[in-house]
C-alpha cells in the first residue's frame, strides 16, 4: 500500500528546514531507523554531500539517520534495501535526468507501490506525478523523457502562487501556464500552495495543511479544494 507525503516545499517562511512537517515525517518513518536520501536535485547547484548534511542534521533531531544515495556503489541496491526514502527539492530536470541516468526510476516506483515510505518536497514531489511538465524550474538539463513515476494520477505544481491583486505585472500567471498545459494534455494538475502537502495512503490522496489547493482539469474551470479533502477527479 502506497505510503507517501508529497509536500509543496521543504521550508515555510519563518520556520526551520522541514519544521512544519516534523510530526508527519516522524509518523511516516516510524518503523525506519535509517532513511535513504536522494539529493540529485541539488538546489542552487550545491554538492550531494552538502545537501545530505543539511537534511541529515534535521533527521537526527527526528531520531533518524539519513544517508545519501550517492555514497553507495550500487544506488539501485540501496533503494531495494531502503527502510524509507526522502527526495529533496531543487531542480526537477536535474533530478529526473539523474534518476534516468542511473536507471533508478522504475525500481523507485516499484518499491513505493509495494509500500516503501516516501517523502518528497518540491522537485521530489514533482516526480511523483504522471510527468514533470508542470514544474516551475528552468530546464537547465535535458532528461530522456518528461515522464515521471506516476505514483499519483495527476501532476503537481508546487509553490503554487495566486495572482497578486492590482499588480501591474503583464506576464503570465501560474494559472495561465497550467491552462496552456491543458491545451496539450488531459493530465489533471494540483496547485499546491506553500505549507500544504498530500498524504497518500493506498489509493487515497488527502490534502493537508492550512491552505486550499487549486485544482485544474482540461476543459473545466479550476476550483479550490478544501484542506482535509480527498483529491479525486471522478
Amino acid at each position: 500500500m502506497k505510503n507517501l507525503i508529497v509536500a509543496s516545499t521543504s521550508t515555510i517562511y519563518g520556520d526551520s528546514y522541514l519544521g512544519y512537517l516534523k510530526q508527519e515525517i516522524t509518523c511516516l518513518f516510524k518503523d525506519a531507523t535509517t532513511v535513504l536520501f536522494i539529493p540529485y536535485a541539488r538546489p542552487g547547484g550545491i554538492t550531494y554531500d552538502e545537501y545530505t548534511a543539511k537534511a541529515a542534521h534535521v533527521f537526527e533531531e527526528f531520531g533518524k539517520k539519513l544517508v545519501g544515495i550517492h555514497t553507495y556503489a550500487n544506488p539501485k541496491d540501496a533503494i531495494l534495501k531502503a527502510e524509507g526514502i526522502f527526495t529533496g527539492g531543487g531542480n526537477t530536470f536535474v533530478l529526473l535526468k539523474t534518476l534516468y541516468q542511473h536507471d533508478l526510476l522504475a525500481v523507485l516506483r516499484e518499491q513505493i507501490f509495494q509500500g516503501l515510505s516516501y517523502l518528497g518536497t518540491s522537485a521530489g514531489s514533482n516526480i511523483c506525478g504522471v510527468s514533470i511538465n508542470n514544474t516551475n524550474d528552468m530546464p537547465i538539463v535535458y532528461p530522456p523523457s518528461f515522464k515521471a513515476m506516476g505514483i499519483l494520477p495527476f501532476n503537481i505544481n508546487p509553490h503554487y502562487l495566486d495572482p497578486v491583486p492590482n499588480s501591474k505585472h503583464m506576464g503570465e500567471t501560474r494559472e495561465t501556464r497550467i491552462k496552456e498545459f491543458h491545451s496539450q494534455s488531459s493530465i489533471p494538475v494540483v496547485g499546491l500552495r506553500e505549507g500544504s502537502w498530500i498524504r497518500v495512503n493506498g489509493e487515497r490522496c488527502i490534502l493537508k495543511g492550512a491552505h486550499t489547493a487549486r485544482i485544474f482539469q482540461q476543459e473545466k474551470e479550476p476550483f479550490e479544494l478544501p484542506t482535509e479533502s480527498e483529491i479525486s477527479f471522478h
